[in-house]
């Protein structure tokens, strides 16, 4: 890190031959001081600072407060100036000191307004940051009916305040850093102080360091660096641009990381219960909630082995099937030349590329062209003899029942081992399948978020954390926290 001049040309002649004389980066001289004697340096990038702010409470101050009675007499007293303006004549509210150029130009282009002054190697970084950025609007991805409308935006320090907001304690601690060796994205870890475990927090903190990367952009790059180094289709770190979201499993005693440019925060330790639970859950009755949790669990069901046991069954244990059923298989089946797997694999495949072509084409053309098309193939290939009726319908109800999971990425990782479990039906039947389940359960079974098993409280099985597993206690029943995850089990009246 080289150090400041003394020298304001100089540190102004640095300043841009390291930025190239970009333009959008505005550096004006000002004589301040008793008879304009010392020069001072503004630097500050145009679009990131806010302009009149920086017009008012720094130049201003400085050019009319430099030449007042008081602060004149200071001046021409021979005390030290950079320190008399810093309080007296600066106004602004945040100001950090600058002593190297490696933080100065970290701070500049963060949108921060420098000043320098004339004979001395430091100065301050002035925090009067203003770049245009979306407000806090309604989430698009984890809607409710009932419950708070806000969500994260791409402002750190927006989201951060949405935070504080839902929990005004002085036990949430805010830990920043910086990551990237150029983007220099700031990235803010946030805990409970008492709730998380203090091993969980060593360990984000130490993943956190461990990342070496030109830049990050979204938070989907955390939680690639950051997630268990295993290759599983499942998720171990979750994310929600909701904030009451990340207020509730903050008070459950978990990690949450913002991450500047990205409305969606990340949540460690994530479980594999946590990807069933919606916000909506925690703002209706316990009796209903705990129905549409269900729903979703077998959901769940359908979507991994929907298309597998059809095949199976129709292919090797025919047996299973009631006779009238039978008969009226068969003859939906009568002419169509593929096997149910072949089947099946082609209508995947299909709706898997009508689903991928409705997210990317604009959104006034997206939806039409997805229930179009899915209506329209699957009537045209039935009417050719390429698929058959019943085919149709199960690979419709599994598509369908993907779309229940509250996570994505939970919905991703089913639509990828219905794949694996539909090859294995079709080889070896209900075997098959039944060994699929195994592998899955096993592998379920090994996996780790962060330390804690990801199959907590089901494996180990915890009798008291089943509360808010498969069903949704009242609250007045959900008296302590995940007691794998929190360091503290005392009474805890949360929720999202």
């Amino acid at each position: 890190m080289a150090p400041l001049k003394t020298s304001l040309e100089e540190n102004i002649r640095q300043v841009k031959a390291a930025l190239g004389n970009s333009g959008d980066i505005i550096i004006r001289e000002i004589p301040i001081g008793t008879d304009d004697e010392m020069k001072a340096g503004i630097f500050y990038a145009k679009g990131l600072a806010k302009t009149d702010s920086v017009h008012h409470f720094i130049i201003e101050s400085l050019m009319l407060d430099t030449r007042g009675t008081e602060l004149k007499h200071k001046l021409s007293s021979g005390q030290n100036a950079l320190q008399l303006i810093k309080d007296y004549a600066l106004t602004a509210g945040e100001i950090k000191d600058v002593t190297d150029f490696e933080t100065l130009f970290s701070a500049l282009l963060s949108g921060k307004t420098i000043f320098l002054l004339d004979g001395y190697p430091q100065g301050f970084a002035i925090g009067l940051v203003g770049w245009e950025h979306r407000g806090v609007t309604e989430p698009t991805s984890q809607t409710v009916i009932r419950g708070p409308k806000e969500g994260f935006s791409e402002v750190l320090i927006t989201n951060i305040a949405l935070i504080r907001r839902k929990i005004k304690d002085p036990n949430l601690w805010l830990e920043s850093r910086k990551i990237g060796r150029v983007t220099q994205t700031d990235v803010a870890m946030m805990f409970i102080k008492g709730f998380v475990h203090d091993q969980v927090i060593e360990e984000v903190r130490s993943r956190l360091d461990r990342i070496d990367i030109d830049g990050i952009l979204e938070s989907a790059y955390i939680e690639e660096l950051i997630q268990e180094k295993t290759y599983s289709p499942f998720p171990t770190v979750f994310n929600t641009e909701r904030p009451d979201v990340v207020a509730a499993a903050l008070l459950e005693g978990r990690v949450a990381i913002v991450i500047d440019g990205t409305p969606f925060v990340l949540l460690v330790p994530a479980l594999f219960g946590q990807f069933n639970q919606a916000a909506e859950d925690y703002y209706q009755r316990a009796d209903i909630a705990t129905l549409l949790r269900l729903l979703r669990y077998l959901c769940f069901i359908i979507a991994l082995l929907g298309p597998s046991l059809y095949i199976a069954i129709t292919t090797f244990h025919q047996e299973m099937i009631p006779t009238p059923l039978l008969i009226s298989l068969a003859a939906q089946r009568e002419g169509v030349p593929f096997p149910a797997f072949i089947e099946a694999l082609v209508m995947e495949v299909t709706f898997e590329i009508l689903r991928e072509a409705g997210v990317r084409l604009p959104r006034a053309v997206g939806q039409a062209v997805s229930i179009v098309g899915a209506l329209v193939i699957g009537q045209a290939a039935v009417e050719a003899g390429i698929i058959s009726a019943a085919m149709v319908i199960v690979v419709s109800i599994t598509a369908i029942s993907s779309f229940v999971f509250p996570s994505y990425n939970m919905a991703i990782s089913v639509r990828i081992l219905r794949f694996g479990l539909m090859g294995l039906a079709a080889s070896f039947g209900l075997f098959g399948i039944t060994l699929g389940l195994i592998a899955l359960v096993l592998h379920l079974s090994s996996l780790r978020s962060f330390g804690i098993p990801y199959m907590s409280p089901f494996a180990p099985f915890n009798l008291a954390d089943q509360k808010d597993m498969l069903f949704r206690f009242p609250l007045r029943g959900m008296f302590s926290r995940p007691r794998l995850i929190s360091q503290r089990q005392n009474q805890n009246r949360k929720k999202r």
